[in-house]
């Protein structure tokens, strides 16, 4: 896959980055060396292969799933400026 400057001009602009022309020629030969790097990855056959969380094999430490403090919402809302029926007031931000 081949970028050009079009293209490079406008993913600069979906990112929000204002890119001169010079900028964009820089930018092209980047993004096609990052392609053609992908494009190797591409050509690897990963089949029989499983998903790894780390290079060396880990078991993910877990806590109990146990509920210690709960029924405090009263506590809770008593710190607010505003509540109703274990809820926060808040003014409305949207119309």
């Amino acid at each position: 896959m081949s970028v050009d400057r079009d293209t490079v001009k406008h993913v600069a602009r979906l990112a929000r980055i204002a890119v001169s022309d010079a900028e964009a020629e820089a930018l092209k030969s980047e993004l096609n060396a990052i392609l053609g790097f992908v494009e190797q990855l591409n050509e690897v056959d990963v089949s029989g292969v499983e998903p790894m969380t780390a290079v060396i094999s880990m078991d993910m430490k877990r806590r109990s799933d146990i509920v210690t403090d709960g029924n405090q919402a009263d506590e809770i809302v008593a710190n607010a400026p505003a509540g109703v029926d274990h809820f926060f007031v808040v003014p409305k931000v949207v119309e």
